[in-house]
């Protein structure tokens, strides 16, 4: 299958979910995975990609946090579950898929935020990541603002 911009943003959608629910019911990411498949059209998401954020975010836990930490206003467990999953989910991207360019990371997390986070989180997840990207990905920001 060839990767299309959809089928990325489907494997972003549910990386998100499925993010937010190994984060509230603790079950083990093979059996949310599988449930995932199970109860989605996975047919035109890039699996792939799926997989690689929700385990990667898993598996990269403390780097990703101590990231995206340093520029909370509050602690990490005072975020609000969506907000969370999202930096996690992005700040990730950010530091590992440096194929994917900066600003689309930035804007899918964005959407993600006005589609399922609290009022106004969309406003507070762009301030984040804009300075996780200026940090993880200094040269490709310096060189967007010319």
């Amino acid at each position: 299958m060839t990767v299309t911009a959809s089928a990325r943003r489907k494997a972003r959608h549910y990386a998100m979910q499925a993010l937010y629910q190994w984060q509230m019911a603790g079950a083990s990411l093979n059996a949310i995975e599988a449930e995932f498949h199970a109860d989605n059209d996975m047919s035109k998401t890039d699996v792939a990609y799926f997989r690689e954020l929700f385990h990667g975010v898993a598996k990269n836990l403390d780097d990703i946090e101590g990231t995206y930490a340093q520029y909370l206003d509050r602690s990490v467990e005072e975020l609000d579950p969506v907000s969370r999953a999202l930096l996690r989910m992005s700040t990730y991207e950010l530091k590992n898929r440096i194929d994917v360019p900066y600003k689309v990371v930035i804007n899918e997390a964005v959407a993600l935020a006005k589609k399922f986070g609290p009022t106004d989180a969309f406003k507070f997840i762009n301030g984040i990541l804009d300075k996780v990207a200026a940090k993880e990905r200094s040269v490709e920001v310096k060189a967007d603002k010319g």
